[in-house]
């Protein structure tokens, strides 16, 4: 088999497959086939436990952290509103994603000098552009959801015959 190089973080032998060739690398990772391999590489987000991509789509990725970012675009929130408005959300599952999108700089959590303190939570400005992202996701799904619809039916009406 003829071998390449490749720049995907999830092949750390830097080989891959080229024109025609096809199988798996020395460690069992698959290898990308055809001559445009470069142009696209199916392996770059690593399933390595280890890779930051992969742990910031994780991250983005969440249903909450979602959900989280759609409801601060443009206002800041109390975590009790927060709370509200989120169906189905623990208290302790909103604490923990709102850490974690604090972390990753998405959110910034403002204290109040009151008594009982306030604490609100906005979207940084990194969090915005991820908003705007989010935010072209749902507009796709929207007009594509008649769509989506059919197939599903369709889908669903050959599972059962």
């Amino acid at each position: 088999m003829e071998e390449g190089t490749s720049k995907s973080p999830s092949n750390p032998g830097g080989t891959v497959a080229v024109a025609g060739a096809s199988g798996v690398d020395g460690s069992g990772a698959p290898v990308v086939e055809g001559s445009d391999a470069d142009c696209f590489d199916p392996f770059q987000w690593d399933t390595r436990e280890d890779c930051e991509v992969r742990q910031i789509l994780d991250r983005i990725a969440d249903k909450w952290s979602l959900l989280v970012i759609a409801l601060l675009d443009n206002r800041t929130l109390r975590f009790t509103e927060l709370r509200r408005e989120i169906d189905g959300i623990s208290q302790r599952m909103l604490t923990v994603t709102l850490r974690q999108l604090e972390r990753d700089g998405l959110v910034h959590r403002t204290v109040h000098p009151v008594v009982p303190p306030r604490v609100e939570y906005g979207l940084t400005s990194l969090g915005c552009t991820l908003h705007e992202t989010i935010q072209s996701l749902v507009n796709w799904t929207e007009a594509h959801r008649a769509e989506i619809a059919a197939a599903r039916a369709a889908y669903d009406a050959r599972s059962v015959g």
